[in-house]
């Protein structure tokens, strides 16, 4: 079994990171520290998996990652707004740190839709 490195795979690792690091402030406020400890483990390993992943990508590979990072960072953007505005019409006030777990949850989902829909190679 090979390992097939992709820039597309390394964005949502990434993301993935972003996502688990929006949780942090829940886990602060709500003092929950077992929770937050494992968490920021897992933030960790994920960080190490994506420098790994890093190493093995080609050139061309890299090249695209940039785009691909922004295309993460819109997505994010997006989602934030997109349950600011969920929130703002169908909940009472939840608190920011919600807020940005579901902003970002809802971003990486975007983000992988996004990549999914424009894949390479893909039939149409």
């Amino acid at each position: 079994m090979g390992v097939n490195p992709t820039a597309e795979r390394l964005s949502l690792m990434l993301g993935l990171a972003v996502l688990m690091l929006a949780t942090v402030p829940r886990y602060l406020a709500g003092g929950h520290e077992t929770r937050l400890m494992l968490i920021l483990a897992a933030v960790a390993t994920v960080v190490v998996v994506s420098l790994f992943h890093w190493r093995l990508l080609g050139e061309e590979a890299r090249a695209r990652l940039p785009g691909l990072l922004g295309r993460l960072g819109l997505s994010l953007l997006a989602g934030l707004a997109g349950m600011g505005i969920w929130h703002a019409l169908f909940t009472d006030w939840i608190g920011w740190e919600l807020l940005v777990a579901h902003g970002a949850t809802l971003g990486l989902l975007l983000h992988a839709l996004w990549l999914w829909w424009k894949a390479p190679g893909a039939r149409h």
